[in-house]
């Protein structure tokens, strides 16, 4: 395994998806472990049955937060909250998504302001790097003192309770994944409980996770639709510089940028030059607009993405100078707004591909094609279904599209009494993401279909380089068959970095 990423200092959505995804080994350096120590000798300054109430040291938790915790029962206090709160329920969370929300929960408390002991971020970075994995149920949180639920769930398997999977085992009591690793439960401290469960690091992971893959998906947007723009045998002006120059968005300039290169040099786009046709259709016209304000919405979401990952919202946090203030960094609305935001953006990705494929497939609009790009018309029904599937995953979006941080629910005893929803937030946006890149799937085919029924003619050399990578692992549909495995094996290419790379052999980087 390479290098380590490195515990405390800031971490990239990059080094998430490192340890998330290709299970990168973490490390906790000596001057973060010194920054911990630190905070955690101001908390013991605090223990005594003549020390003032502080929220989660000596008192307890939500509405109990007045009532005093006798010195001896302390340490039982915040074993009761990890097991109390460990209310998840559904499906588990992904092994990636559980390994990003244990690297920012170790992350958020290495900044040295939650007042826990170091064993505690050490037993995180174990678990990691021997795969141990707590099960996390997917539900249960309102993102109100942050992720409550999850975050308990995932304490849980730090001390041996609850289950987890080894690797991608079958899940097992927790106890025995630790033992198996050869490591102790962690014995919780004072304040160890409260800092293990407050904060956003679930609806954060989820979204980070979500971002890296939508990065990669907007290039595909760009890729995708210029191949529908040659099996159409539309025109690439309007991705013109000076058009673009006029209404100077980023992301719309770019998506021009790349569009108009992956057509450069088409004999197909050359053979209709004179074709008489003035203006293409929106959903192939306007691919830079709304292709570009997608791009520009997941620039604002990464910056907020990037703030949270690295920060500290613990409750109550212990400054530099021994104070210990309850605040609100633990509240999740940032996140919420921009995973709601993402769910929108990403929406509309697959809303202007599915009305691409009705061009496709549609014989009044496909300049020729046969209808639903079938072989055999009237024998064959071709991807007559295939855009049914696309246009049932649209309006699936639209509903998941609706905001969840708008809503608010109160709970503890209305001491939690407005809260962000950003679970919700963020496993929308998921579900979106998963929907779009099936919508992109069916396009990809249905272009690549295009493009077989033009030949002789072919498209740059760009594109026929994507073309040629669908076609190893799907042929040309030649007669009706079962469709659903061509979906599957098309995801997964979208899912990797093979198209993205096929095409940047010839023309250099995607932007």
């Amino acid at each position: 395994m390479s290098q380590s990423i490195t515990i405390g200092p800031p971490l990239s959505l990059d080094d998430i998806g490192s340890v998330a995804n290709e299970r990168q080994a973490v490390a906790v350096p000596e001057d973060v472990q010194e920054r911990i120590t630190a905070a955690r000798k101001r908390v013991e300054e605090h223990l005594g049955p003549d020390k003032p109430l502080v929220y989660g040291i000596n008192t307890g938790f939500g509405a109990l937060a007045e009532v005093r915790i006798d010195a001896a029962q302390i340490r039982q206090l915040q074993l009761n909250l990890v097991r109390s709160h460990s209310c998840g329920v559904g499906e588990p969370l992904d092994t990636a998504t559980v390994r990003a929300v244990m690297l920012l929960r170790a992350q958020t408390l290495a900044q040295g302001y939650s007042g826990c002991r170091t064993d505690v971020v050490d037993q995180i970075a174990k678990c990691l790097n021997e795969q141990i994995h707590p099960i996390i149920p997917r539900k249960g949180s309102v993102g109100a003192s942050g992720d409550l639920a999850p975050l308990a769930h995932l304490a849980c398997g730090l001390i041996g309770e609850g289950m987890a999977r080894v690797g991608d085992s079958a899940p097992m009591p927790a106890a025995t994944a630790l033992a198996q690793a050869g490591i102790e439960p962690l014995t919780l401290c004072e304040k160890e409980g409260l800092s293990l469960i407050n904060g956003t690091q679930v609806m954060t992971a989820i979204g980070s996770l979500i971002q890296l893959r939508a990065e990669r998906l907007v290039r595909l947007c760009d890729l995708i639709g210029a191949m529908s723009v040659d099996a159409l045998t539309d025109t690439r002006q309007a991705f013109e510089p000076r058009v673009q120059a006029l209404r100077p968005h980023p992301g719309q300039a770019t998506a021009a940028a790349n569009l108009y290169a992956l057509l450069a040099e088409s004999p197909l786009m050359d053979s209709h030059h004179d074709c008489g046709r003035v203006q293409d259709p929106y959903s192939l016209r306007c691919m830079p607009q709304v292709h570009g304000a997608t791009r520009d919405s997941l620039e604002h979401i990464r910056s907020v993405l990037e703030v949270e990952v690295n920060a500290v919202t613990d409750n109550p946090l212990i400054l530099d100078n021994g104070d210990i203030i309850s605040g609100g960094n633990f509240h999740g609305q940032p996140v919420a707004i921009a995973l709601d935001l993402a769910a929108i953006a990403l929406a509309e990705l697959a809303s202007i591909s599915e009305r691409r494929i009705e061009q496709l497939v549609n014989p009044a609009l496909s300049s020729g094609l046969p209808a639903f790009l079938a072989p055999n018309v009237g024998l064959d029904s071709g991807f007559m279904i295939a855009q049914v599937t696309a246009a049932a995953l649209v309006s699936e979006n639209k509903r998941l599209a609706v905001p969840a941080s708008v809503d608010s629910i109160p709970s503890s005893a209305n001491r939690e009494d407005h809260v962000s929803m950003g679970v919700h937030a963020a496993l929308k946006a998921q579900t979106t993401l998963e929907n779009v890149e099936t919508v992109l799937a069916i396009e990809l085919l249905c272009a690549a279909q295009g493009l077989d029924l033009r030949r002789p003619l072919r498209s740059s050399n760009a594109i026929e380089a994507a073309h040629a990578i669908l076609r190893s692992e799907v042929p040309k549909l030649e007669s009706d068959r079962i469709l659903h495995p061509d979906f599957d094996k098309t995801v997964s290419i979208i899912r990797s970095n093979r198209l993205l790379e096929a095409v940047e052999s010839h023309i250099g980087p995607l932007a």
